[in-house]
């Protein structure tokens, strides 16, 4: 199923009809990498960074981001979360990548 038709609200607020899921959200496997400070987000402590993208946050604003980052830090499928911008993330959950990405599109179309 494309995203459009399952995220109505979310599209029909991008200017870019066509944008694709990696647009939108950067979902992150956090591992051990001795040779990168990318993430601040301990391996052992958070198995995902979350990064929702420029088009989410400029159709939530600063409000709903602030919205949705309250939800997120609410949802019991986190073990740990933690926001260190607001719209950085680290989460450590059972969920895969594909699930995360649906709770996250899930709460945004809800959150328009």
């Amino acid at each position: 199923m494309s995203l459009s038709i399952k995220y109505p609200k979310i599209f029909e607020k991008l200017e870019d009809k066509d944008l694709e899921l990696r647009h939108l959200l950067g979902i992150d496997e956090n591992y051990e990498d001795y040779d990168s400070e990318e993430y601040d987000f301990n391996f052992e402590d958070y198995n995902f960074v979350l990064y929702i993208a420029e088009p989410i946050q400029n159709i939530l604003g600063e409000d709903k981001m602030n919205k949705l980052l309250v939800k997120l830090s609410e949802n019991n499928l986190f073990e740990n979360f933690r926001a260190d911008e607001i719209d950085l993330y680290g989460v450590k959950t059972v969920l895969n990548e594909n699930e995360l990405s649906t709770l996250l599109l899930d709460q945004i179309e809800n959150i328009i």
